[in-house]
């Protein structure tokens, strides 16, 4: 059995999404986003007490790239991963964890409109630098759905892959930051990857880490 430890909107809907696309048998524990995470017993599943965690096999793993590419390597090689002689095998990779470079700076942006609750506390600097960093990402999504491709559907030529998964889910953690104006290949493949069933299933079902439906960069409202 495969259990995933979750939060929801945080990067462990990554793995969620994929799950539910890969169609294969596992469970979900859900946490608050909060201490819950630092207890001891959690720890043993992810040292630094973040999600997602994954039991699998009586093993442990942590880190959403590392368990991208594990869980598509045994279960989807090559429908929502791409294996070793694939053409697309290289492109896959960069944009699975390309994924993570957009997640650190919505991870920043979190921080200081979510996590700081006062706002003394929070950087106008930080939140501006962060948001321009997060439209620089969108530019470079932006370039790879725009090139004169034929099948430009996804972000790999071969189609829909786990690479739309992982930079789809970091889109949509950082379009509560960064709209997506400006961005109209961004726009148009965002909306035809949410609206497969699997991403559908990995949305919050009560309440999320976020309140509003956007937050501008400064001043704080």
């Amino acid at each position: 059995m495969i259990t995933l430890h979750h939060c929801p909107q945080t990067r462990s809907m990554r793995t969620l999404w994929l799950l539910n696309e890969l169609e294969v048998d596992f469970q979900v524990r859900v946490y608050a986003f909060d201490r819950s995470l630092r207890v001891p017993a959690y720890l043993s599943l992810s040292p630094a007490g973040r999600v997602p965690a994954l039991e699998i096999d009586g093993e442990r793993m942590f880190e959403t790239g590392a368990i991208t590419q594990y869980l598509c390597d045994r279960y989807s090689p090559d429908r929502l991963g791409r294996s070793v002689g694939s053409p697309d095998r290289m492109a896959w990779l960069v944009w699975v964890h390309f994924a993570e470079t957009l997640s650190q700076h919505t991870a920043a942006l979190t921080q200081q409109h979510v996590a700081l609750r006062e706002d003394h506390m929070r950087s106008p600097i930080v939140m501006k630098l962060e948001a321009a960093r997060v439209a620089k990402c969108f530019d470079a999504i932006e370039a790879r759905l725009s090139t004169p491709v034929e099948n430009r559907d996804y972000l790999l030529t071969s189609g829909f892959s786990a690479a739309d998964i992982s930079v789809g889910q970091a889109v949509y953690m950082s379009r509560y930051f960064v709209k997506l104006d400006g961005h109209p290949a961004l726009a148009a493949w965002y909306e035809r990857i949410t609206e497969r069933v699997g991403f559908q299933q990995s949305l919050p079902q009560g309440d999320g880490i976020y309140q509003k439906d956007f937050y501008p960069p400064w001043p704080v409202v």
